[in-house]
């Protein structure tokens, strides 16, 4: 039986995460980025790749990373989603760099992403999900030629990591390319479109199993990242309404209230079960793999989308302000549940995956 507890070690690394994220993400601060034409906070990066060494997590220490699994990233991600960090984590040190890891030849750019060095992102759209059909650039006379949209953390990767229609995976310099910003719900992880006009790329391999690796597992942690942003919701919704009195007596003594709190209790308890159950397989690459992650971001999207509205209302018209962080909350929540695929599209591959196919 697997146990999907938190290890010892796991609660110790979660409270050195935090105790970092306390220092150097506060609400405050993060409000202030995401008005700014730098929503990306460069200290919180460095801090996590110099100071911890959690950006290489992944990657293994024969090629300059930590050597652990997917479950310590996990109990990154959930700290992170807690604190909404502005930082590429979830797309340089989990999506690319485990498409790198599928790639025997790419040792040299799995060291620099893992060092933190170096900013890595696939150039697939946010949107799209383990084995969905994404865009591909057009490879000719040794230049790559297109125009890719949505892809996420782009503005600030110093490497993509662009599919091509001959199949192979080219690792191309930002320089390179032409990144233009695109409308983003989500402040704190904008888009862009990347625009390739003959740019150079380094032959890396195969792009299929390379991409599918890196969705698969963007998808199955991303749901440890909703986790941890639905238990902030819960947690500031809990406290507030303690806190908050109304007819001599605080708000969250009042019966519908307390009903509301307790499904949404519920809800982000079986999400926490679903995202360790998808950590757990993916780190110890069990055939369930698929299962587990299409099962996690099945339910973990919507759950996180209701915790951040739950919060919103539940915060009165304080709630509503610019002032107060948690429209972050909501935004995040909202353009995390089309990320690497929606709930909707995860059930479908579910009913694939074990034989479930609609009449």
């Amino acid at each position: 039986m697997t146990d999907l507890l938190y290890s010892e070690e796991e609660e110790a690394l979660r409270a050195a995460v935090r105790d970092l994220l306390a220092d150097h993400c506060d609400a405050a601060g993060v409000l202030a980025r995401v008005e700014s034409e730098t929503p990306y906070d460069p200290e919180l990066w460095k801090a996590l790749a110099d100071g911890m060494g959690l950006v290489g997590l992944l990657v293994p220490e024969s090629s300059g990373g930590q050597g652990a699994t997917h479950r310590e990233v996990a109990v990154v991600m959930e700290e992170l989603g807690r604190a909404v960090a502005p930082v590429p984590y979830l797309t340089s040190a989990v999506v690319a760099t485990e498409a790198l890891l599928a790639i025997p030849t790419a040792d040299d750019l799995l060291g620099e992403l893992a060092s933190g060095r170096r900013i890595g992102a696939l150039a697939v759209a946010l949107h799209v999900g383990p084995g969905a059909a994404y865009q591909l650039v057009r490879h000719e006379n040794g230049a790559l030629h297109g125009e890719l949209t949505g892809i996420a953390d782009a503005a600030v990767a110093d490497v993509l990591l662009v599919p091509a229609d001959d199949g192979g995976l080219y690792a191309v310099d930002a320089d390179a390319v032409t990144v233009s910003p695109q409308v983003s719900l989500d402040l704190t992880r904008p888009v862009a479109t990347v625009l390739l006009e003959g740019a150079a790329g380094r032959l890396l391999g195969d792009a299929e199993p390379a991409v599918r690796r890196g969705l698969r597992a963007g998808a199955g942690l991303l749901a440890s990242e909703q986790l941890g942003l639905a238990d902030w919701c819960l947690t500031e919704t809990v406290r507030h309404l303690k806190d908050r009195k109304q007819f001599n007596r605080p708000v969250g003594g009042f019966q519908a209230l307390k009903h509301r709190l307790a499904q949404l209790w519920l809800e982000v308890v079986n999400t926490r079960a679903a995202a360790r159950n998808a950590a757990d397989t993916l780190a110890t690459g069990s055939t369930d793999a698929d299962v587990a992650v299409a099962v996690a971001q099945a339910y973990a999207a919507p759950v996180a989308v209701h915790a951040a509205e739950e919060a919103v209302q539940l915060h009165g018209g304080i709630g509503m302000t610019w002032e107060h962080p948690v429209h972050l909350y909501l935004k995040r929540a909202k353009a995390d549940s089309i990320a690497y695929g929606t709930a909707g599209g995860h059930r479908e591959a579910l009913a694939e995956l074990v034989d479930l196919r609609a009449p």
